[in-house]
């Protein structure tokens, strides 16, 4: 994956997680509750670049902060 490409979708999901007002362990809490099993660890490093997302991941992260996908995936703000 293109790198800027990661950055600003991990910066997007730090955004919205902290405009929800969910801290990782809230949200990752949550995650695993949809069956996604995901640690405040390995949410943080995905926040920071050093992990990668998977679809399903992207999917239940949208579910929980009510946001569409294009939100996520947007590069270009």
């Amino acid at each position: 994956m293109n790198a800027l490409v990661e950055k600003r979708v991990d910066e997007n999901i730090r955004t919205l997680r902290v405009k929800a007002k969910l801290t990782q362990e809230m949200l990752s809490a949550r995650l695993q509750v949809e069956g996604c099993d995901i640690t405040r660890s390995a949410l943080a490093k995905i926040e920071v670049g050093q992990r990668h997302l998977y679809p399903d991941e992207i999917i239940l992260i949208a579910k929980i902060l009510n946001v569409k996908y294009e939100e996520i995936l947007d590069i270009n703000k």
